[in-house]
């Protein structure tokens, strides 16, 4: 394997439309830096840039280009843009930004859960229409608690493990769904393998997608696992779109047969202002925003420095190590 280069000749790219190159900038490394804010930007540069890091922005094309290319970061946990048998070929090393988010999307997971299990949802439909919404003698229409209702995690990884652990800190009773149940991290009560996904939807009053997409998990809540679930219980999506049968989705919101809905992501992205989601009372949808805080620049660039002084110092292994 080539020597990395040395710190002053270093250039990286933030090939991203955060606001990575100014945070950087803060962190006073010394190493040279540029912020391209369009895919045309990259192409313009890329021959002098030893460190990628974006994702959106990526081309193929760009490796003829890019000569002195060493290092491709993403700024998410996936990176399958990036072609796996060429950059190992090139030498180029490639590592994710798993983990980055971990805080992120667990916790706007449980925001989710708890807005609606308050009804923050409806209070505010109710707000812009200036209505105060009187007493309920049904029960079933009222705000709830979450001390004693049931979690379902369909996928134990690092946001599925720190989300457990909020639910515990709520009273909740935590399943959960893992490839290797003895490598679960978090505190449930029961981690199951995926085989047991349909016993476990009529336990949960919540079932929360914290899984990667994969062809195993692709619509692994279709029509049959929605009607697994109990008629009171809301699914929660912070995992990928096409980790739902959307069609089936629509009809099981719109038919009764589930409670709710709390999307943050989906097939088609930005949602089509014609679809049918919008109008749906029982569905929260967030635009693709549960991992984006205002520390997302910060968390990533923590794991691209700790990467650069690792290949400063001569180390193989990488933190997200892909190639």
């Amino acid at each position: 394997m080539r020597d990395f280069p040395s710190k002053n000749e270093v250039t990286i790219c933030f090939a991203v439309t955060y606001q990575m190159a100014a945070r950087f900038e803060k962190r006073e490394s010394g190493i040279s830096h540029y912020q391209a804010w369009t895919p045309d930007e990259v192409a313009e540069r890329i021959g002098e840039v030893v460190v990628f890091v974006g994702y959106g922005f990526w081309r193929n094309d760009l490796l003829d280009l890019a000569p002195r290319l060493r290092l491709i970061q993403s700024i998410g946990s996936g990176y399958d843009v990036f072609p796996l048998d060429e950059l190992r070929t090139r030498g180029i090393r490639l590592t994710s930004s798993q983990g980055v988010n971990r805080n992120a999307v667990s916790e706007h997971a449980m925001a989710l859960i708890l807005a609606f299990a308050r009804h923050i949802h409806t209070g505010r439909d109710n707000q812009r229409r200036r209505h105060w919404r009187g007493m309920i003698s049904d029960l079933s229409r009222r705000e709830d608690e979450l001390g004693g209702k049931t979690m379902l995690i369909v996928g134990m990884g690092g946001i599925g493990s720190r989300l457990a652990a909020l639910a515990r800190a709520f009273d909740m009773r935590v399943l959960a769904t893992k490839r290797d149940p003895a490598t679960a991290l978090g505190p449930a009560d029961e981690v199951h393998t995926p085989d047991r996904l349909r016993d476990l939807l009529p336990q949960a009053d919540y079932v929360v997608l914290t899984c990667p997409l994969t062809p195993e998990t692709e619509k692994i809540i279709d029509a049959e696992a929605l009607s697994a679930m109990k008629s009171s219980s809301c699914l929660i999506n912070v995992a990928r779109g096409r980790c739902v049968d959307e069609p089936a989705l629509l009809e099981a919101v719109r038919s009764g047969s589930i409670g709710g809905a709390g999307i943050d992501l989906l097939w088609d992205e930005p949602l089509p202002e014609d679809s049918p989601f919008w109008d749906l009372e029982n569905v929260v949808i967030t635009p693709h925003t549960a991992g984006q805080t205002r520390m997302y620049e910060e968390n990533t660039i923590d794991i691209l420095l700790e990467n650069l002084e690792r290949l400063w110092r001569g180390e193989v292994e990488l933190r997200n190590q892909v190639l």
